[in-house]
Parts: C-alpha cells; sequence; structure tokens
C-alpha cells in the first residue's frame, strides 16, 4: 500500500531511511536525485513537476530494521525562510490528500526534516516535524549517521523541532495516516508511481491532489512475486519543457532501453523520433492526433549515452526520460488509462485483460526477458495485440520478468491481470531470473558526498 507524498516548492529533496537509533545503516539508505532508488526498491524519487517534486514509499516493503523515513528539503541558494510555499502533503493509494504541512515559519537554516513516516503499533503513521538546521545538509546527515568526514562540516547546529500546530494552519494539520502490517507469508512488493496529470506543467498555482482516474492504483502485494525490477539501469529523471516544435537533447544517460514520458497540452498533431547521429529520423515513438495526449513510450540510448528526438506538437509540453524501473506494474487491480504505455509483469503467469474503448489502433507488444543478459538493448518483440477499433482482448503472460508495451493506444483503455499464479522463484530463495542483477544505480563511490555537495541539481 503506496504513500504518495509531494514537496512543494522548488527544494532539493531526499529521504533517510533509520534504524531505531535513528541512524542511516549506510549510504544506500539515502535516496536522492543521484541514487533515486532504495535498493529495496521501497522508496522511490520520481523526479520534479514544476517545482513539486513526488515520490513514493511502498512501507510493507521496508525491511524490518528500518522503523523512520525522514523526508528532507535543503536549499544552497539561500536559507529556506526565502523559499516561497514550502509544504509536504500525503496522498492515501485513491490519491486522497490525508496531510499536509505548511512551512511558514522557517528561518535561516539551509536543511530541514519536513516529515516523517514511522512505525507505531503494527502500523505506520505520518506527521509533520519541522526540524531545520543552520548548517544545511552535512549538520542534518552527520545527526542521521552519515559519513560526511570527505566535506570537514562544521558539528551540527540542530534548530529544535516546533511544536505541533507550529508553522502550519490548524486547518491543515497533518493526521495520522495508517498502513496495516501485511498478513504473515505475504512478499511485500514495491510498485512504482506514476506522476499525477501534467496540468502542474502549464499552470502557475501549486497542483492538486492527482485526480483518481489520472492516478494508478494501489497494487496489491502478490505472494511469491519476486521483490525488483532487475533489468536496465537506474537514474534520476529527466525533465524538459518546452512550446510546439523542437528538437530535444539530453545528455549523460545510460545505454539502453528507456522510458519517455510525455505530456501535451494542445489539440494538434503529435509525433515523436529519435534521431540518429546523422540527424535521420528513426522509428516513429509517437504518431497521434490525440487532444491533450500523455503517453510512454519505449525508447533506446545510444552508446555515448545522448538520446536526441524530433518533436512535432502545438502548445506546450513536458517530456521525461525515465529508467525501466519507473514503469508501472500489471496487479490484479485495475489500471485505468488512455494512451499508449510501457508496463511490467514481474509475477508468474498470468492473462491480461484489456478492454481498449478507442477508435484507432491498438498495438500490444510483449518483451520476455528471462534468459537476456544484455541490459543495454531489448530482445526481440512479440506482437501479441494489432487491432483497430473497440476490443476486448485476453493476452496469455509467461512468467515475469517481460514489458509489456502498448505502442499505440489512442483513446482510454483499462488493463488487469488475471488467473495469476505464484511466480515459480520465491522472492526470498535467492535466485531469480536467469538474467537478474540489481539495477544499476547511476551513482558511483563518493555518491553522497557529491548530494552534500551540490545540493541542488
Amino acid at each position: 500500500m503506496p504513500l504518495r507524498l509531494a514537496v512543494r516548492t522548488g527544494v532539493d529533496v531526499a529521504v533517510l531511511l533509520l534504524t531505531e537509533q535513528g541512524r542511516v545503516r549506510g549510504d544506500d539508505d539515502i535516496v536522492f536525485h543521484g541514487a533515486p532508488i532504495h535498493p529495496s526498491g521501497a522508496v522511490r524519487l520520481l523526479g520534479e513537476e514544476n517545482g513539486t517534486v513526488w515520490l513514493e514509499t511502498g512501507l510493507t516493503a521496508l525491511e524490518e530494521q528500518i522503523v523512520r523515513v525522514l523526508v528532507v528539503g535543503s536549499s544552497t541558494i539561500g536559507p529556506l525562510r526565502d523559499v516561497d510555499e514550502l509544504s509536504v502533503e500525503a496522498f492515501a493509494p485513491d490519491s486522497t490528500s490525508v496531510a499536509r504541512y505548511e512551512v511558514t515559519d522557517a528561518g535561516g537554516e539551509t536543511a530541514m526534516v519536513l516529515a516523517e513516516v514511522y512505525r507505531r503499533a503494527g502500523g505506520w503513521k505520518f506527521r509533520a516535524v519541522g526540524q531545520g538546521y543552520a548548517n544545511g545538509l552535512a549538520g542534518l546527515a552527520r545527526d542521521h549517521g552519515v559519513d560526511v568526514s570527505h566535506d570537514a562540516p562544521a558539528p551540527p547546529n540542530r534548530i529544535p523541532a516546533r511544536p505541533p500546530g507550529q508553522g502550519q494552519s490548524p486547518a491543515q494539520a497533518p493526521v495520522p495516516f495508517q498502513v496495516p502490517a501485511p498478513d504473515a507469508g505475504q512478499a511485500p512488493v514495491p510498485v512504482p508511481f506514476q506522476p499525477p496529470a501534467p496540468a502542474p506543467v502549464f499552470a502557475a498555482p501549486a497542483p492538486a491532489a492527482p485526480a483518481p482516474t489520472q492516478e494508478p492504483p494501489a497494487a496489491p502485494q502478490q505472494a511469491g512475486e519476486p521483490q525488483d525490477w532487475t533489468f536496465g539501469a537506474v537514474f534520476a529523471p529527466h525533465t524538459r519543457t518546452g512550446r510546439d516544435n523542437d528538437v530535444i537533447t539530453v545528455n549523460e544517460l545510460p545505454p539502453g532501453p528507456v522510458v519517455i514520458d510525455l505530456s501535451i497540452r494542445g489539440d494538434g498533431y503529435t509525433g515523436l523520433w529519435p534521431l540518429t547521429r546523422f540527424n535521420k529520423e528513426g522509428d516513429t515513438l509517437v504518431n497521434s492526433t490525440e487532444e491533450n495526449f500523455r503517453g510512454r513510450v519505449l525508447a533506446q540510448v545510444p552508446d555515448n549515452g545522448r538520446l536526441r528526438l524530433q518533436l512535432k506538437a502545438e502548445g506546450p509540453w513536458q517530456l521525461q526520460v525515465l529508467p525501466l524501473a519507473a514503469a508501472t506494474r500489471l496487479t490484479e487491480e485495475e489500471l485505468d488509462r488512455r494512451g499508449p504505455d510501457v508496463l511490467l509483469h514481474t509475477a508468474g503467469t498470468a492473462d491480461l485483460a484489456l478492454h481498449y474503448r478507442g477508435e484507432d489502433n491498438l498495438i500490444v507488444n510483449l518483451f520476455e526477458l528471462e534468459g537476456h543478459h544484455d541490459p543495454t538493448a531489448l530482445p526481440d518483440d512479440d506482437n501479441v495485440v494489432n487491432e483497430i477499433g473497440k476490443r476486448r482482448e485476453t493476452v496469455p503472460l509467461p512468467e515475469g520478468p517481460v514489458i509489456v508495451q502498448l505502442q499505440m493506444a489512442d483513446g482510454p483503455w483499462k488493463a488487469k491481470l488475471k488467473h495469476l499464479e505464484p511466480h515459480s522463484r520465491p522472492p526470498h530463495s535467492g535466485a531469480g531470473p536467469a538474467h537478474a542483477t540489481a539495477p544499476t544505480q547511476v551513482a558511483g563511490p563518493g555518491k553522497v558526498q557529491g548530494w552534500l555537495r551540490r545540493g541542488r541539481r
């Protein structure tokens, strides 16, 4: 049961996973822009949309040693009192806002523990904190067991936590968010979070709570399902925004398949193509006349790590380059979406039930990754649906890991798994898919020191 959090506006966000001693176990327990996914997969930083950073915590998937999850905001361009409308808001799996904390009395501090999620009585609760550090991330990090020796910071200079209710509107005082403990024998599985609809990109006001129809429902925990997606590199999202036709260049990406999330506010034609090193258009990624297009497509990053895309569009747009691990996992809970998409199947054999309500082509491809050893390229796809108009399809799926690509799907659709079987390799058996290795975190030695030095992206 994931808890979604939105941190607004314009601060750098990190998450610290703490033990009972109030300390991290090591650098891996710090989730930030250079290492956006915790090794357990239970905490994911999804990047920024118009100053709002979204993150997700799959609380039931957290290791037993972790008892507190801190949400940290920081700034290197000035004290937090100069940050407008700084707040953190928590959303339940049904997209209902359950708590909001507005920081209205920040002082000269440059880093702050904004909020925390903590274990209590067999579940989890959320609360505002508002504990500032005038000497920035170094003081905050040292106070929670992070090795900052390479940065030689001054001694910790902690500003005491504010009393309950101070620094926040009484009408917005946080309320506990209770997450039940998983059933005995149930294997917790983190589920990637899909950011809300693209309205925040084009509107000046702070984003509203994500609309339920645009937010994927929470995924139930599946017994016997491998815990993590293990194919492809993991990296921080790369976001570009603009208006109308453009050529988009994203550098320093790991070679291999990635997910492109494209949102356009307009009613004209939308086309997207990769460009070769000779600036020639490659195979079409998007070819749509949908109004206010939104969709996710697969793209291949060349060996030089430089992805160039030709975009044809009318109106303002946002494009994000995401790792495959950020795609939505299929479960027995129904997805209600529209447009092309990239989905992940990680459980055992199942049938995929699709209900397509569009008028144009529906094209669905499967990429079966069992035995595929090269994370820089996808295996050949298996086309399982190629039809026009409204359809109800049932597609048999092999055991995961499998990428399910809705290559074309102009219009609304629903999808869910049925007749789901446990995976033949239980998550704690020590076995895994033949290709499996831990996802590559694109952050080398000293990554936390890099976070402390840079602060902001």
